[in-house]
């Protein structure tokens, strides 16, 4: 009966105490990956965020301060063409301006792009762009499309209100790269320290992944493999033959339920252990009388039949000596009860020795060597061969093998079996027997068919029982005891005989011998010639 798992503990330590390890697992790794999951959450908003301050810094600041620098450049070529054309009147003066007003242009389409959004650069692009736009238009187109004559007049009398205005888009340039320089700077700053907050922010990542696996191992060692290395090393004490040691279990319920059923078990064990002990001395107790009455049983039949073939010896001599001496003298009924005396001294006599031949089995011929059964078949043939001639029996064998045994027990059962097939003939033909041996794995086994008068399903078990006969003594002689002799001689050595209830043609005795590796192998038995 399975040992309920006390609660007290339970009730002592908390609900905790009744979880079992799957809920541990179950709540240790959706907590895991739930931290995980918030940490991958703030570690890809880091990278974000240092990925966006990088493409700001990378791809609009650094590129408007540049392209604020090329504007400035422009401007400058532009005024140097416009005033070295207007004092020299050369017209070579004006590639320079023409240069610079193509830079200009580039200058300014890309400027337009990059500070969108950003109020305060457009601001200073829009006053950038008033102020060059009021010198273009007041003094370096006249003079770049005026005449050399009239380019030096208009420069002359343009120059004071060209370098008030030009000085004054120097002045609008200077504080858009200024504006541009400390926007790039704060970018700057701004991605330096979300590099480090992604940093810290990736190292305690790690740290705290780091911190989870301890807490998973360690939490597996205390809850799952502590308990469960404790409850082998205990059960393991057990099995050595420690009976008496008690199993206790920690860690989560079900590995706690788990040592209450294992020390249930070891319970159930001792009990079983203490019943079987029991029986086992009950039963060495018993054989001991069985010996003991076995032996005194063996002493009882041979002194026994030794002590009947004295006086049935005198009862047979006697009979017959008076049915030789009065045979004929007295009336036919006193012949007919001489007869009866004499054949009854005589069934007597044979089975008082059969009797003896059978309780000695295992007893006075127990001499196991190697035995040829080819050797021993032919002695049994040739013991046989009067009733042989007499019958005109065939007796044909498959090549028999050598097998470990006592040489007079197999004999004997030869003999009983080939003595058998031959008494139970039919009356109708003459005896066609044959012996089969086939190796099955470590077994011989043997059969011994023959053609006769067969045995029926229902009395197929019983032959093989001490004094069973099927047929009168008138009919078929005998005493009823060579099929049991030959059960007895086969599972002495550790054999099994059997009737083969599918041979139809008459009587097939199946019997197994063990192997000893001599002889060939078979996969299939031989025909029956």
């Amino acid at each position: 009966m399975r040992t309920a798992v006390k609660t007290e503990p339970f009730d002592t330590q908390g609900a905790w105490s009744r979880w079992t390890t799957r809920r541990w697992l179950r709540v240790g790794v959706a907590t895991t990956l739930a931290v995980l999951a918030v940490l991958g959450a703030l570690g890809g908003w880091a990278m974000w965020r240092t990925s966006q301050l990088s493409a700001e810094l990378v791809d609009r600041r650094s590129p408007a301060l540049i392209d604020a620098m090329r504007l400035e450049q422009a401007l400058v070529n532009e005024e140097t063409g416009i005033r070295g054309y207007g004092l020299s009147g050369r017209s070579d003066f004006l590639q320079p301006y023409q240069q610079g007003v193509s830079a200009e242009k580039t200058a300014l389409g890309h400027l337009r792009t990059l500070v969108r959004g950003d109020a305060r650069a457009v601001a200073d692009l829009a006053e950038v762009e008033r102020l060059a736009g009021s010198w273009q238009e007041r003094t370096a187109r006249p003079v770049a499309t005026a005449s050399a004559a009239d380019a030096v007049k208009l420069v002359t009398q343009r120059a004071a209100e060209g370098k008030t205005t030009f000085d004054s888009l120097r002045d609008a340039l200077a504080r858009q790269q200024d504006h541009l320089e400390a926007e790039r700077t704060a970018a700057r700053r701004k991605l330096r320290q979300a590099e480090a907050l992604r940093n810290w922010m990736f190292a305690i990542i790690a740290g705290v992944i780091v911190l989870v696996a301890a807490l998973v191992f360690e939490g597996l060692r205390r809850g799952v493999t502590g308990p469960l290395s404790r409850l082998g090393s205990a059960a393991r004490d057990v099995a050595q033959g420690r009976f008496d040691r008690t199993i206790t279990g920690d860690g989560p319920a079900d590995l706690r339920l788990l040592a209450s059923d294992v020390d249930s078990m070891r319970r159930r064990l001792v009990r079983e252990l203490q019943f079987s002990e029991a029986a086992r001395t009950q039963m060495d107790e018993q054989a001991q009388d069985l010996k003991r009455s076995n032996t005194e049983l063996e002493q009882f039949a041979y002194v026994a039949s030794h002590d009947l073939q004295e006086p049935l010896r005198k009862v047979s001599s006697f009979t017959q000596l008076l049915q030789r001496r009065y045979g004929g003298q007295l009336d036919d009924k006193a012949d007919q009860y001489i007869a009866f005396a004499v054949d009854g001294a005589n069934r007597m006599q044979t089975l008082i020795n059969d009797l003896l031949a059978f309780s000695r089995v295992g007893r006075v011929h127990n001499d196991h060597r190697t035995v040829d059964l080819e050797d021993v078949l032919s002695r049994a043939v040739d013991d046989l061969s009067v009733a042989v001639e007499e019958t005109g029996a065939e007796i044909s064998h498959d090549a028999l093998p050598t097998v470990v045994g006592d040489s007079t027990q197999l004999g004997m059962l030869w003999q009983n079996l080939l003595s058998n097939a031959i008494k139970f003939h039919s009356p109708d033909r003459p005896p066609q027997i044959h012996v089969s041996a086939v190796r099955q794995g470590d077994m011989w086994e043997f059969a011994v068919g023959d053609n006769g008068i067969g045995i029926a399903p229902e009395f197929q078990e019983k032959v093989f029982a001490i004094f069973q006969r099927l047929h009168t003594k008138d009919a078929y002689p005998g005493t009823g005891i060579g099929l049991a002799m030959c059960k007895k001689v086969v599972e002495f050595h550790g054999g099994t005989i059997r009737i083969d209830s599918e041979y139809r043609l008459g009587t097939r005795v199946v019997f197994t011998l063990p192997a000893t590796g001599d002889g060939p192998v078979s996969g299939e038995e031989e025909s029956r010639p």
